[in-house]
């Protein structure tokens, strides 16, 4: 048997979504033209566009860009603030300053960082032992020159989820634009874009079972944005230039609909989640294990766990082994073999921070598979252990958090 666990880095693809994906090739015109190829397109983007819309909840006076990934969008919000602040006359006044967290993804941390080259500031929020950012903390951390506030809606890595409403209330309180990184949010909570009263929210649809190399940026009305592809002004009302990725675009407003209807919603906070808690708690049944951030704050399809006395990659070769695929550290860095930073900013030590793997669940995720998962884990642990000379030497530390 093989399972798939590695969902909060890529889902495969919907088979409903990928007849749309190759049954749409066929529409490839321009769609900025005005003959029947171009106006076909130009049809059926609209249609797309609306369906989007509508199932977010994005005002008809907001912006949504279709961009290549989460990874895109984020660069391209944070890069605004970055380029505002360069064409200041008065750098010294010029706000210059953006708060984020330490569990953000790195297409977050890697722009900030690049910013920072420039002589911009960064703040970077702490997290609790459960993995929550304080709103009180966030607020302690604005100053006059804060340009942007940029909060990670729910860990890739932790499934930790952030009050993102509440603190966009603040943010537009003080006049600062509030931007999340929603990669993780589409399709395993409810995203409302008008409720959540955010100024820009990131996605790609290889999370929630569309294609790759097609995403989003939504763009609050009158919220700041200087393109970060520059081109033909005729693309997305100039806000991001090169030819529309037309038949993904149309696979990803279909993905959408699918994953933040209530029924698919309903799917996973039930079936799924209990799926992952019988797996959870099979994990918890083997000595010197432990989990982390509360499940009533953690995204229902994931758990993350250490197993004391065993480097993560260890369990991820002899998981592999037997057919199943799951991941230590960020998602997009699993041949980085590092200690995961998010982990540690839950208070673990580096050397358990290291052995944490990841198990991400999705909506194709069977019984037999999670009971097959539970089989092969009662083997493997007690394996490894056995020629673990760091087990050997410590304690055990089973804890639970509920």
């Amino acid at each position: 048997m093989e399972v798939y666990l590695d969902n909060n880095s890529t889902t495969p693809i919907d088979p409903k979504i990928q007849k749309i994906y190759t049954d749409t090739t066929s529409i490839f015109g321009n769609a900025n033209v005005i003959y029947k190829q171009g106006i076909d397109t130009r049809k059926a983007l609209n249609e797309a566009y609306d369906v989007i819309y509508d199932s977010l909840n994005a005002s008809d006076e907001d912006d949504i860009v279709f961009t290549s990934s989460t990874t895109e969008g984020n660069n391209a919000v944070i890069k605004t603030f970055l380029d505002i602040y360069l064409r200041s006359d008065d750098k010294s006044k010029a706000k210059n300053h953006i708060i984020s967290t330490v569990a953000e993804h790195a297409s977050i941390k890697a722009p900030l960082a690049y910013c920072k080259t420039f002589g911009m500031e960064v703040t970077y929020l702490g997290t609790d032992k459960f993995g929550m950012v304080s709103i009180d903390e966030l607020r302690a951390a604005i100053t006059p020159r804060t340009a942007l506030v940029s909060v990670l809606f729910a860990s890739n890595e932790t499934g930790a989820i952030q009050p993102i409403q509440k603190m966009a209330e603040l943010c537009r309180a003080e006049e600062i634009p509030f931007h999340t990184d929603g990669a993780q949010a589409i399709g395993k909570v409810k995203v409302d874009l008008t409720e959540l009263g955010i100024d820009y929210f990131t996605w790609s649809a290889h999370k929630f079972h569309g294609p790759k190399g097609i995403g989003g940026l939504f763009i609050k009305q009158n919220a700041p944005y200087i393109a970060l592809i520059h081109g033909s002004k005729n693309v997305m009302g100039g806000k991001r230039a090169g030819s529309v990725y037309n038949n993904g675009a149309f696979a990803m407003g279909a993905a959408i609909k699918m994953a933040n209807s209530d029924e698919h919603l309903g799917f996973i906070s039930k079936d799924i989640k209990k799926l992952r808690d019988k797996l959870e708690d099979a994990i918890l049944e083997l000595l010197d294990t432990k989990v982390y951030v509360p499940r009533t704050t953690r995204l229902d399809n994931i758990v993350v766990a250490s197993f004391r006395g065993i480097e993560g990659e260890s369990m991820l070769w002899d998981m592999n082994e037997n057919g199943i695929f799951i991941s230590t550290g960020s998602s997009c860095s699993s041949e980085d073999l590092e200690a995961s930073a998010v982990v540690e900013a839950l208070g673990e030590k580096v050397e358990i921070a290291n052995a944490t793997v990841m198990f991400a669940l999705n909506k194709f995720t069977t019984e037999e598979q999670i009971d097959y998962v539970i089989e092969k884990l009662n083997v493997i642990v007690p394996r490894i252990r056995e020629i673990s000379m760091t087990y050997a030497k410590q304690k055990a530390f089973s804890v639970h958090i509920d």
